[in-house]
């Protein structure tokens, strides 16, 4: 089918159940950010491919809308002929339907794809709301993909730094001083955190897709398709967790009668709320009890990062001395290829953690591009190429960016100025102090002001949570200039990535990990923390402008680049190290030799 009849078909269903509007968010049953194939439910109707976007069809027109990261490909993937493309921000779904539906319409939406949060900001706006039992959109999608059906294995404790039993426990100390009785899992990472599990079900993220309840005696129950469960896993979890399928939610949420239940009221589907509200339970809205535990890392977990990042390190500058040569012979396709292969030859090494965002020039503008047969196009000489990476290791999760410049020619004195910009916001990040209890919130200033100062900014965060052989995206703390009240607490691993874009000719991004520590103040009234970089590899001098740098960003930019040729030097052949060496030379030293 036609994108059209795609849309006609659905409206045809909307018909038959009587709905003035049907709401198509981009997630799963599980709110994930990340979805296999049977749920690209956006993708599928409008052609849209980015992580975050959300439909509305009404009968005579639809929108679609994105954030500030997808604005461009928005653009590029829709057909303006059926759909409005809209900033969510700037043009909110809910205000846009309150314009357009009448006084009492029906809009109707799939309780398992939207959360009651996200369901709230609509009712706000006086629409009537209808949980539908047959999405219009799985009605017409015909030639669906079928869920995945990857088993779920046990994750050794050698990784995982803590038992599945200690983790239950503390899930269920956090729901007893609450007063709770059980608690709604539905974040796939939360469910393969809780029980030292991992998957294959969705491509780039090692999880196995289901639900769990946790209990506030330390058991838990997994709901989860039987095939996916090998008697290995079976044993691995243990008498204290059962396993039964999905369909039996219904009647497991129906025992929890009279208890108190925590439900994520931004991460789980509105129909767990719902459903048991009907069973008469009582809904205790809080965050999902594993978020806050998961995202501070064990030592285990601690230095699994830094081995990973090491490996991963070695990987990603053997790319860069490669990609010196790239211009003129290789395309984006290809250098991204090139770059898997160079990871997959290091340790515990199993796949990308996200599609590469190998990016030449213009390409470079769109934040999420991904290169496809359709978009591939060769790097050219004297242009930016912007690679985004990363790699899911049985010990950690990596994502670094850089950007680099094409030669031969030297880049012009704009593009220095820009690209030194994002860099003294990278290490603004990189040196701060900050007090316990601080949001990332209050630290996204520091990685735009150098850009603030010369009239230049960012649509996107400075920094998103990352997991342990997870998700590379993980909640709840971030870097952002969104309003997000979790503090940033010793363990957290986050991204540090400024960046610019200039739409129509390249963009810039300067991504490492770190690791929140203590600070150490010996005599301090409090509690303070620092960030531990954990990524390793060079900056392109070339693209540095050494006169927009203070002294002390100078010292810190030399130390890295001396820390990266130290640590990930004895890990090359020696041709690379010897590009290494120059690619790390003191700022001060000829720019010439570092090619």
């Amino acid at each position: 089918m036609t994108f059209a009849e795609r849309l006609a078909c659905v409206r045809q269903g909307m018909a038959r159940q009587g709905l003035a509007a049907f709401l198509v968010p981009r997630s799963d049953e599980h709110l994930g950010e990340y979805v296999p194939p049977s749920a690209e439910r956006l993708a599928w109707l409008t052609g849209f491919t980015g992580s975050a976007g959300l439909a509305a069809v009404l009968p005579d027109r639809a929108a679609v809308w994105s954030d500030g990261r997808y604005v461009l490909q928005l653009a590029q993937e829709t057909d303006a002929t059926l759909w409005e493309r809209l900033h969510v921000v700037e043009q909110p779904p809910s205000a846009y339907l309150a314009a357009h539906v009448g006084d009492g319409a029906r809009v109707g939406y799939d309780p398992w794809l939207m959360s009651e949060d996200g369901l709230a900001r609509f009712r706000e706006a006086g629409l009537t709301l209808v949980a539908v039992e047959r999405n219009p959109v799985d009605e017409a999608w015909t030639d669906r993909p079928a869920a995945p059906t990857a088993p779920a294995r046990p994750y050794a404790l050698a990784f995982a730094g803590v038992a599945s039993s200690l983790k239950r426990e503390q899930v269920a100390g956090a729901l007893r001083a609450e007063q709770c009785d059980a608690a709604i899992v539905s974040d796939p990472a939360s469910v393969a955190w809780l029980l030292n599990i991992r998957g294959a079900d969705i491509g780039t993220v090692p999880v196995a897709l289901g639900f769990a309840i946790a209990h506030a005696d330390g058991g838990a129950e997994l709901f989860m398709d039987p095939g996916k469960l090998p008697d290995e896993t079976r044993i691995w979890l243990g008498n204290a967790v059962g396993c039964s399928p999905r369909e039996a939610l219904p009647g497991a949420l129906a025992t929890l009668a009279g208890k108190r239940v925590r439900v994520d009221g931004v991460g789980s589907p509105a129909w767990f709320a719902e459903s048991l509200r009907r069973a008469g339970a009582i809904v205790v809205p809080g965050q999902d009890p594993c978020l806050a535990l998961k995202s501070s890392k064990n030592l285990v977990e601690q230095q699994g990062a830094r081995a990973a990042q090491l490996r991963d390190a070695v990987a990603v500058c053997r790319f860069l001395h490669w990609a010196e040569d790239a211009a003129g012979h290789e395309t984006e396709m290809s250098a991204a290829a090139q770059l898997l292969r160079f990871r997959s030859e290091g340790e515990h090494f199993q796949g990308e953690s996200f599609p590469a965002i190998s990016a030449a020039g213009e390409h470079g503008a769109i934040m999420h591009y991904r290169v496809s047969d359709a978009t591939d196009r060769a790097i050219l000489p004297d242009e930016v190429f912007l690679i985004d990476s990363g790699g899911q290791y049985l010990d950690g999760t990596t994502d670094i960016t850089r950007t680099i410049w094409t030669g031969p020619s030297l880049p012009t004195a704009a593009l220095r100025e820009r690209y030194t910009r994002v860099l003294k916001g990278h290490i603004a990040i990189a040196t701060l102090v900050f007090p316990e209890g601080v949001a990332g919130v209050r630290l996204d200033a520091f990685a735009r002001a150098a850009l603030w100062q010369a009239g230049l900014d960012f649509d996107h965060g400075t920094g998103h949570g990352v997991g342990s052989y997870l998700s590379v995206h993980e909640g709840p703390a971030s870097i952002s200039p969104h309003l997000r009240a979790a503090p940033l607490t010793g363990g957290m691993i986050l991204s540090n990535e400024p960046g610019f874009y200039q739409p129509g000719e390249y963009g810039i991004r300067l991504e490492n990990l770190v690791l929140v520590q203590p600070a150490g103040f010996e005599a301090a009234t409090k509690t303070f923390f620092r960030f531990e970089t954990l990524s390793w590899a060079p900056f392109d001098r070339v693209l540095i402008e050494p006169a927009l740098l203070t002294a002390e960003e100078r010292c810190w930019l030399d130390d890295y680049h001396a820390r990266v040729l130290g640590q990930v030097g004895p890990h090359l052949a020696l041709p690379v190290r010897d590009w290494l060496g120059r690619a790390c030379a003191p700022l001060g030293a000829a720019l010439g030799a570092a090619g």
